[in-house]
């Protein structure tokens, strides 16, 4: 479930289409959840600047979620995504858009601890602490349903602490998002540098 409809206030401009090579900066974070594997199926969910992101970006396999109430902030993405999530599905992985660094070894890590052993959050833990992206299984959409304001699963996470399952996932850095120039900047360096899967 990648969560894509912020409204990049801080940045000026929606960072889901900053440019990152020759590709948007969203189409890299698609398709690193596209090469993970263990998943079974793909949810987008779309807000601010959803008819230019539909236009510029690769949304292939995707199903795409629109969130009128993006604006609301963070909260209200996640609760519509618990609630067109079919009932089939136990489990979601939860991305975040602007994280184009992410590893898609990371995610396929948490899909396949829980197809193991099944936990209500399992968390990837970096050389440089816990980070994204979170699996949440179907038993904690209760309490991500209750969620308010421009916030994620965090509270949800910290009120549930004991029950989190932590993943192994030292190989790599925490994902930097982007909220600033400061942040875009320092992620084309990455990539410029070739730090950046660019496959």
């Amino acid at each position: 479930m990648v969560l894509a409809a912020g409204g990049s206030t801080r940045l000026g401009h929606p960072k889901q289409l900053l440019q990152l090579g020759e590709r948007v900066l969203i189409d890299h974070t698609l398709s690193a959840v596209r090469r993970a594997g263990h998943i079974d199926d793909y949810f987008i969910i779309l807000g601010h600047a959803e008819d230019d992101i539909r236009a510029q970006s690769d949304l292939t396999g995707f199903t795409k979620i629109s969130n009128p109430t993006y604006s609301e902030g963070q909260s209200t993405s996640v609760r519509i995504a618990i609630e067109q999530i079919p009932q089939a599905i136990d489990a979601a992985v939860f991305v975040l858009a602007d994280q184009p660094l992410q590893v898609p070894y990371v995610i396929e890590r948490l899909a396949a601890s829980y197809r193991e052993n099944p936990a209500p959050i399992i968390q990837p833990v970096y050389a440089d602490g816990p980070g994204n992206p979170v699996l949440i299984s179907r038993d904690v959409f209760p309490d991500l349903a209750h969620l308010t304001g421009d916030t994620g699963a965090r509270p949800v996470l910290k009120r549930r602490k004991a029950e989190i399952r932590q993943v192994d996932c030292s190989e790599w850095s925490r994902p930097l998002d982007v909220d600033t120039v400061e942040d875009y900047e320092r992620i084309k360096q990455q990539y410029e540098l070739g730090e950046l899967d660019q496959s």
